[in-house]
């Protein structure tokens, strides 16, 4: 096994190569000379009007989402003790993918549409805490079992929803709801909350290495789980609000990312949670690249592109995991 240093490095190095080929990359070709140009003196040219305007924001933008998926997924699988666990378990981008077609329905767009999905994923997110703690104890499986229960309700005002739209607004609805990174913008918020995210996982590393052992373990060693799970669901919630918010609903990202760090042999999250993020970083903008120039000029959603990867995927990784 590689020094953790040297795979943190180079999955670095993967996110830059993956920037540059997104950069130059599109229903224009450019070459690395014009985008360089373009990135230290821009102007009025063509060259710096698609690096600027349209190529940098949205792989920027497929970035930090794709490593928010990765971190979320991480801590997900860890809270519900389950590996097959995701980012969207829960419910929450339920919640934001009905505050969003709500918003659109009546018309919204820009910040508006974006502060109206993240409001639903905070709605989703405080039902699933309220309801999954009751008057009793907070353990994994009522939490999992009140998350699958809102998301089928989720599903259920999505159809609903989908079903009072007129036919002219329905294709931008599906694009959301795929995951569609084309008006996604980086801004400081997204960034803000990766930074934040990332660095509280990595001070509760420690102690998710001891509860993926087990919560009797954890606690004889005198660790506070109830505290644990509540600081790794609120961090993880988080994380997962401000992906589906940017991108809408992303698959597989968040589930299939740390599946592939383990294989490399790394499960101590200090390694685990950054180069999950950078794995997760990586293969977004590159699915991204590909939904972009596949059909050029026309433009598939994101999330297809990541479903098609991750599922043959995922199922190679339950195949080696069962021989194993």
């Amino acid at each position: 096994m590689r020094h953790p240093w040297g795979v943190l490095l180079g999955l670095a190095g993967l996110c830059l190569l993956s920037l540059a080929i997104s950069l130059t990359s599109g229903s224009v070709v450019l070459e690395a000379t014009e985008v360089w140009g373009a990135l230290w003196r821009p102007g009025p040219d063509l060259a710096s009007q698609l690096v600027w305007e349209l190529r940098l924001p949205r792989s920027l933008a497929a970035l930090t989402t794709g490593a928010l998926l990765a971190v979320a997924g991480c801590l997900m699988q860890v809270l519900v003790r389950n590996p097959l666990a995701d980012p969207y378990i829960l419910g929450i981008s339920g919640g934001a993918s009905v505050a969003a077609l709500l918003a659109m329905l009546a018309g919204v767009s820009g910040h508006l549409l974006t502060g109206s999905a993240f409001v639903g994923a905070l709605v989703a997110m405080l039902l699933v805490f309220v309801l999954s703690r009751g008057h009793g104890q907070w353990n994994s499986n009522r939490l999992l079992l009140t998350g699958v229960v809102l998301a089928a309700g989720w599903g259920a005002a999505i159809g609903f929803i989908l079903n009072l739209t007129p036919d002219s607004g329905l294709q931008r609805m599906m694009f959301w709801l795929m995951g569609d990174l084309g008006f996604a913008r980086p801004g400081a918020l997204p960034t803000i909350v990766l930074i934040l995210g990332l660095l509280a996982s990595l001070l509760l590393a420690r102690q998710l290495n001891v509860l993926t052992r087990g919560e009797l373990v954890a606690g004889s060693l005198g660790i506070r789980t109830d505290t644990l799970h509540l600081a790794i669901y609120v961090i993880a919630s988080l994380l997962t609000a401000t992906a589906v918010t940017q991108a809408g609903s992303i698959g597989f990202v968040g589930l299939v990312i740390p599946h592939l760090i383990r294989l490399l042999g790394y499960h101590d999250h200090r390694v685990l949670l950054p180069a999950a993020a950078l794995l997760g970083a990586s293969l977004l903008l590159l699915a991204d690249i590909v939904a972009r120039t596949l059909l050029a000029p026309q433009q598939l959603p994101v999330g297809i592109l990541t479903a098609f990867i991750g599922v043959p995927l995922f199922l190679y990784l339950l195949y080696r995991g069962s021989r194993q």
